[in-house]
């Protein structure tokens, strides 16, 4: 009789460094699998790939038994690797925080490839180019026309921002000074009444 998968549990743990200690041990641990089982295991299973981060789908049997599939890095990890950045834009596509070239967007499509929604080289490269795009990571030659409207567009909307704030602040300069001569003007009657 086939053993029943009662759950399914993803994590992304770093090639080569699973541990009991939290993150690890805390999803493990109350799914009932020996967690130290499960560290021993994908470390030697991801030893090759030392530095990357890997996502790792278990699956839990009825009798607690396990098995684990290893999927290949997340895009934003690849990318940030290749663009040689610690972080994307907090912007997105509005601020440019990295350029990469046409061969680093198409070999991290490649190593993607397995686990994307995509049939040919071709769509894993659309996929992931979007993906850089959102992190502020730009692609020669494929959208620098798009880049320079974007930054012009951004700047345009940085300028309006600034307008708005400066007229925000006349308005409340404005306010401060008629809620100050109503003051005055409202002491002056109570000293006539007197």
């Amino acid at each position: 009789m086939a053993k029943e998968v009662v759950k399914k549990i993803k994590l992304q743990i770093p090639a080569g460094k699973a541990n009991p200690a939290p993150p690890v041990g805390t999803v493990l641990g109350p799914a009932g699998i020996n967690i130290q089982d499960f560290c021993q295991k994908f470390n030697d299973a991801t030893k090759d790939k030392m530095g990357d981060v890997i996502p790792c789908e278990i699956s839990i049997y009825d009798d607690r038994s396990f098995d684990f599939v290893l999927k290949t890095p997340p895009a934003p990890f690849l990318l940030k690797k290749v663009a040689k950045i610690n972080k994307g834009s907090k912007k997105g596509a509005n601020e440019i925080v990295a350029t990469i070239s046409k061969e680093d967007l198409k070999s991290v499509a490649e190593i993607k490839l397995p686990d994307l929604n995509a049939n040919d080289i071709e769509g894993a490269m659309n996929i992931i180019e979007g993906t850089a795009r959102n992190m502020g990571i730009a692609i020669k030659g494929v959208n620098d026309a798009e880049l320079a409207e974007q930054a012009a567009e951004a700047q345009k909307e940085e300028a309006e921002r600034e307008k708005r704030a400066e007229e925000l602040e006349k308005m409340e300069a404005e306010s401060k000074e008629e809620t100050s001569a109503e003051v005055e003007v409202i002491g002056e009657e109570k000293d006539s009444e007197e």
